[in-house]
Order: C-alpha cells, then sequence, then structure tokens
C-alpha cells in the first residue's frame, strides 16, 4: 500500500515525520494521502503499531495513528485530530478472542495475549475483571494462533493475524472484542487515534492544518468509493471481495463525542483498574491552536 501514498524520503530530516502503519483497518485514511501534494516538509515512517507507539512517545515521530491506550499512557504529550480514529460499535472483525471452551470456563484458565496491541490487550483485562469478575492467568505470546493455543485456554489476536487465523480457524469458538465491549456498555470502542506531539504544533500550526485536511479528504475518498481498497486487500492479504467490502464498511474513522465517550470509559476503567496510572483527559486539536 505504500505506493499509493507517494516517495518516502530518506535524504534529510523531514520537518514533520508521519508514522506509517500497514495495517488494513488504517488503509482508508492513507490510502488517497499523497504527501508530494501538500505544501509542508513531510516524511512518511513506516512502523508497526508498537514501534510507532515509542517513537512518538520518545519523539522521533512528530504525528500518527498511536493505539489509544498508547494515548491514554502520554495523554500530555498529545492533541488529537477530531476528526480521524479507528473506531467500531460493534463487531471489529480483526480483534477477535479464540476460545477452547467455553468463555465463562476459558476465564478461570489461562489466556494467551498478542503482543501486538496494547488497546486490545487491555480492552480484554477490562471486559474479564469489570463484565465477568474475573481472573485468568495471562500470558503473553507471539501472534501465532496454533501456539498460542498449545499454553492457554483462549487466544487474543489482533489485525491481520487475527483476519487469516479466523479465514483458517476450523475448531475454535471466534469472539469479537469490538461487539462484546458494544453488548456490555452501548458504546463506541476506539481501538486507534490520530494524535501529533503538541510541540510540532506548536512549530508548524500551518502544516499541520494542512495534513490533517489531507488525511481527512483521504478518509472521504476512501468511503465514498471503497473499491480500490477492496481489490488491494484481496491481492495483498487475501479473502474475497465481500468480506473486505463487510470489513470496511464496519469500520469507522470518525471521532466525534460518540467515539470520545466511548473511549472515555474505557479510560476510567483501565484507571480503576491499576492499567493507567492517571486519569486521561482528551486534548482535541482544532483551527484555534493555528497561530
Amino acid at each position: 500500500m505504500n505506493q499509493k501514498m507517494g516517495t518516502m524520503s530518506n535524504h534529510h530530516p523531514a520537518a514533520i515525520t508521519i508514522g506509517v502503519i500497514d495495517y488494513a483497518n488504517v488503509w482508508p485514511l492513507f490510502y488517497h494521502f499523497h504527501p508530494k501534494g501538500i505544501a509542508a516538509d513531510i516524511e512518511m515512517i513506516p512502523a508497526v503499531p508498537s514501534g510507532l507507539n515509542v517513537a512518538m512517545r520518545e519523539g522521533s515521530i512528530d504525528m500518527g495513528p498511536i493505539s489509544a491506550f498508547a494515548y491514554g499512557e502520554s495523554s500530555e504529550q498529545y492533541s488529537l485530530f477530531p476528526n480521524l480514529s479507528v473506531s467500531a460499535h460493534g463487531p471489529v472483525h480483526s480483534i477477535l478472542l479464540f476460545l477452547k471452551k467455553p468463555l465463562l470456563e476459558a476465564l478461570k484458565g489461562t489466556v494467551a495475549l498478542t503482543t501486538t496491541s496494547a488497546t486490545s490487550v487491555n480492552l480484554f483485562k477490562i471486559i474479564a475483571a469489570k463484565f465477568y469478575h474475573a481472573d485468568p492467568e495471562y500470558v503473553n505470546m507471539d501472534p501465532n494462533l496454533d501456539k498460542m493455543m498449545e499454553a492457554a485456554d483462549a487466544a487474543l489476536l489482533i489485525g491481520d493475524h487475527a483476519i487469516h487465523a479466523s479465514w483458517s480457524n476450523t475448531s475454535y469458538e471466534v469472539i469479537d472484542l469490538g461487539e462484546l465491549w458494544q453488548q456490555w456498555t452501548g458504546h463506541w470502542m476506539t481501538f486507534a487515534v490520530w494524535a501529533v506531539r503538541n510541540e510540532v504544533i506548536r512549530k508548524h500550526p500551518a502544516d499541520i492544518r494542512r495534513i490533517v485536511e489531507a488525511f481527512e479528504a483521504s478518509k472521504q475518498l476512501s468511503l465514498k468509493e471503497p473499491e480500490p481498497l477492496v481489490q488491494e486487500a484481496v491481492q495483498a492479504i487475501g479473502g474475497t471481495e465481500d468480506y473486505w467490502r463487510h470489513y470496511f464498511s464496519h469500520l469507522h474513522y470518525d471521532f466525534d463525542r460518540p467515539q470520545q465517550e466511548g473511549l472515555q470509559l474505557y479510560f476510567q476503567y483501565a484507571y480503576e483498574l491499576g492499567l493507567i496510572d492517571h486519569k486521561v483527559q482528551f486534548e482535541l486539536w482544532s483551527e484555534n491552536m493555528v497561530g
């Protein structure tokens, strides 16, 4: 997918660095984003989600789609773009719990957690503790379903790993965490937010505005014309056109009041359970930040 976003510069330190995650769930935000068409000095830096979270926190990447939990851990450093996220109100189809035995029994045993997602891992811990009053043994493992199931009664996978496992799975019950959250709370769940370091807003306010507008335009065009994403997903990842049409149509990319309220509840529970050590308050980017 990276070829859709223009050439990534390796020649000089760019004024603004943007982290790029090549997971299908963020494709609509990047697909029609063309750095060369923006009047700003931009460098696109490929990263895995966990790597982007660290790079943003340390300041080597200025903005990008970081995990919601990573934002919560360092929220004082960032502002969020109000119209960009990866959210769902119900099934998300790529945050999946695979079960050897019924959920209530598995929650009394061992659950293998993927090492690739802090947001989803902590979402599962919240669901287990708050809604089922359960405290299973957790083991962190690389995202390999067969090996995870050798060690545990259930396994949590996210992203493309979860999608592939759901296609090949024939023996395990599968529960969608987005759906489980919605059933218990009635709220949206936001898995990734679009964050920018506050110091970068202060240094490059006009450039940030242009970049935000370009990402929002990419989002709108992707939603209006999803077929290019569908075709690329079939070619790059596999599966059927119908699967990907359904997948993209059930993800949402706004971050308005309903998504903010759902994420605020997530952070409240995380704080109550000691998964995060402070109460999280959102700081939203707006035009009045532009000097």
